[in-house]
């Protein structure tokens, strides 16, 4: 019998210019009068004001609101344990408190805006939540937004490295699909058609426009929440994370000295789309022209710390098939690092 797929998509979606100060409109519309704010630590006060400002002029009550260091599952419990009466929860700022809100939300079955201040992974709209369990990073079930409400001149004025960790997020759609495809060919795992060829063709909208400016911000900011609702299409994180996440995920656990994970994410996948034998002349065109490498220029990346996570990578996630399960690369990933000219520029 064929499946039908029943997904939740945000209501509300909003990019564009000052959208934080009509955040308290957006509220009222969607008869939201009590909310719990989530902010993120160390948020640029101004930012933090302004919802708080635009939520008071149109008579919302913020009767609780916390501000979110780390991302733990303990914090996240309790929040929702003395949450009371609440009509929405806002999460405001980077992706601890967006996962925390999420989770939240998703414990609570209350509904939840997103506003993040920086795109710098698809995280703010992606049905999981990256919480610490007993001292271990774990993607949890959570709440796809409510709501997305991205004010570009925020997000514009984010420093250039989470605008380059977005663009290294949003490339490993390239090499995900492929591994998810390859699942279904050599496992036999489930996939959905539609949801690969969204997420897939989120990397060609940014590609019109690689020049960081307001119309290049709008593009990234919808390409990064389509990613979101790609997984909440199939009910995985297959079309947005294949061998490029594995690897991430171990240099996260291993490295001396981790990056921001879409850095990493970015370089995983112009490795892996060299093991793959594929995608890489589009992934070459997006990170020259906008000048990812550059995100590395001032501290390259050690290849001692990727060579190690290259070993841990296969094994982070059970069951999840992608080139890596293939056969042992390691040979042609150190090769890569040491010989590939663009390696060579940003690995030390």
């Amino acid at each position: 019998m064929a499946r039908i797929t029943q997904i939740a998509i945000p209501t509300l979606v909003r990019i564009k210019h000052h959208a934080i100060e009509r955040i308290g409109v957006y509220a009222r519309r969607n008869s939201f009068e009590r909310v719990l704010m989530l902010v993120s630590q160390g948020l640029i006060a101004s930012i933090t004001d302004s919802v708080r400002a635009a939520l008071s002029a149109e008579g919302i009550a913020i009767v609780d609101e916390r501000e979110i260091a780390s991302s733990s599952l303990e914090q996240a419990q309790d929040i929702f344990q003395n949450i009371g009466k609440m009509d929405a929860i806002i999460g405001v700022g980077g992706g601890k408190a967006l996962d925390v809100a999420k989770y939240v939300a998703f414990l609570s079955r209350i509904p939840y805006i997103s506003v993040p201040t920086s795109l710098s992974n698809d995280g703010f709209c992606s049905p999981q939540s990256s919480l610490e369990v007993k001292g271990k990073r774990r993607s949890l079930p959570a709440t796809i937004p409510y709501g997305v409400v991205i004010d570009i001149d925020v997000c514009m004025s984010a420093p250039q490295a989470l605008w380059w960790s977005g663009i290294g997020d949003l490339a490993s759609k390239i090499t995900a699909v492929y591994d998810w495809k390859l699942a279904f060919k050599k496992q036999g795992a489930q996939i959905d058609d539609f949801a690969a060829l969204l997420s897939d063709s989120t990397v060609f909208q940014l590609q019109s426009r690689t020049v960081k400016d307001i119309e290049s911000v709008r593009l990234l900011g919808t390409a990064l929440m389509l990613n979101g609702i790609a997984m909440e299409i199939c009910g995985s994180s297959r079309p947005a994370s294949g061998s490029e996440h594995l690897l991430s995920h171990a240099l996260d656990l291993t490295a001396k000295k981790p990056r921001l994970h879409g850095l990493q994410v970015g370089i995983a996948t112009y490795i892996m789309s060299r093991l793959q034998g594929q995608g890489t002349e589009r992934i070459v065109q997006l990170f020259d022209s906008t000048k990812f490498w550059d995100a590395f220029a001032d501290e390259p990346l050690l290849r001692e710390d990727w060579l190690r996570a290259f070993v841990e990578a296969p094994t982070v996630k059970q069951d999840f098939y992608t080139i890596l399960s293939e056969k042992d690369f390691t040979e042609d990933f150190k090769r890569l690092l040491y010989e590939d000219e663009r390696m060579k520029k940003i690995f030390a």
